[in-house]
């Protein structure tokens, strides 16, 4: 059998939550080989979130603010991976490559357009690491939808912990996210709706609070069930995959009306209900659903999933994987796969015309 070579990577990944960056120590050979090492998670300083908040919908950067932007949040994944080094007694040398996802601020892949910002070559010039980075362009250019995808990494992580298919995978991130992968191995993607990023952003407008820790505030609220019906009157749930999602999909001003926990009530009845309505577009019904990202932490949004479903839900902690460090995992698997010129996407994932692989390489130093 041939040997194919390990990597030593980091993955980073500042998601639609905008909570902070997230570097993941894996070695990988890009195929079936993974093994965790280790993991930090930096919060922004509250000016760099402010600053990314400010970026969000934007197509270009006319004053070049997105570009000042761009240097403080590169700055930000580069401290990250200072805390993860020193945290792990590794030095620049012993990492062959950065996966380097950026923070997205604009994704039309309609009008395949999509925008994560963060400077490679800055990135391998303050770390003095090989980077790959702009994950999405080449996908969203072929007239994919960019997203998700870290599916082909689940799939590496079920088959290693042979798992019993169908099985599903959620992210609950600022968007939710499903890989479903059948009992023929067939492996299926998308984008379900809203995942924690209008929760959280209710939560901060109307408390103070980063997010609705376990839950709490929306399990004193009631359900406004109007207002969650026009939610999901949305066509998206209706829209057959592979589809994708920006964060700001949605207008929830008409929540205004809403007590800060009826509003968390009903915007986590919307992530449970658009995930329940993700069901209806699955080839099979998964006899097990694993969730990950920081949704899974919310004891009220867990107890919605287990009520929705007549199968298992589980964090994905339960298997030994770290829910909090998937995705920064998946973008440094990713990286080593750009380096192999592998896939990073297939047209059941998103719809790209045939697999495809991408992201940009920036040496070391450079």
């Amino acid at each position: 059998m041939e040997t194919k070579k390990v990597y030593t990577v980091i993955g980073l990944m500042s998601g639609t939550s905008l909570d902070g960056v997230d570097a993941a120590l894996l070695e990988t050979d890009g195929h079936s080989y993974i093994k965790r090492l280790d993991f930090v998670s930096i919060p922004y300083a509250p000016e760099t979130q402010e600053t990314i908040r400010k970026c969000l919908g934007l197509r270009e950067d006319l004053d070049g603010f997105i570009a000042r932007a761009e240097i403080e949040i590169t700055r930000s994944h580069a401290a990250a991976i200072d805390w993860l080094l020193s945290k792990t007694g590794r030095h620049p040398q012993d990492i062959d490559l950065i996966g380097f996802h950026g923070q997205t601020i604009f994704h039309d892949p309609a009008n395949r357009f999509t925008w994560q910002i963060g400077s490679g070559p800055m990135l391998a010039r303050l770390t003095g690491i090989a980077v790959v980075n702009d994950f999405r362009s080449a996908d969203v250019a072929a007239g994919g939808q960019g997203a998700p995808l870290i599916p082909l990494y689940h799939k590496a992580l079920v088959e290693a912990a042979s798992l019993t298919k169908p099985v599903a995978v959620l992210n609950i991130g600022g968007v939710g996210n499903i890989t479903f992968i059948g009992s023929d191995d067939t492996v299926l993607a998308f984008d379900t709706g809203p995942g924690n990023a209008l929760l959280n952003d209710w939560v901060k407008t109307h408390t103070g609070a980063e997010y609705d820790e376990d839950g709490k505030l929306a399990r004193q609220g009631r359900v406004d069930e109007v207002v969650l019906d026009k939610l999901l009157s949305h066509p998206y749930f209706t829209k057959a995959p592979p589809k994708s999602l920006d964060r700001d999909a949605w207008d929830i001003s008409i929540l205004q009306s809403l007590s800060a926990a009826d509003g968390a009530a009903t915007l986590t009845a919307f992530t449970v209900k658009s995930i329940a309505l993700a069901r209806a577009h699955l080839p099979e019904m998964p006899l097990h659903w694993y969730v990950t990202g920081g949704g899974r932490h919310n004891l009220f949004m867990m107890d919605g999933l287990r009520g929705a479903f007549n199968v298992p839900v589980d964090s994905v902690d339960t298997l030994g994987w770290d829910g909090d460090a998937l995705e920064a995992e998946g973008f440094g698997y990713l990286a080593v796969r750009a380096l192999l010129k592998l896939p990073l996407s297939l047209p059941t994932t998103t719809g790209v015309p045939e697999p495809l692989t991408g992201g940009r390489f920036y040496k070391a130093g450079q």
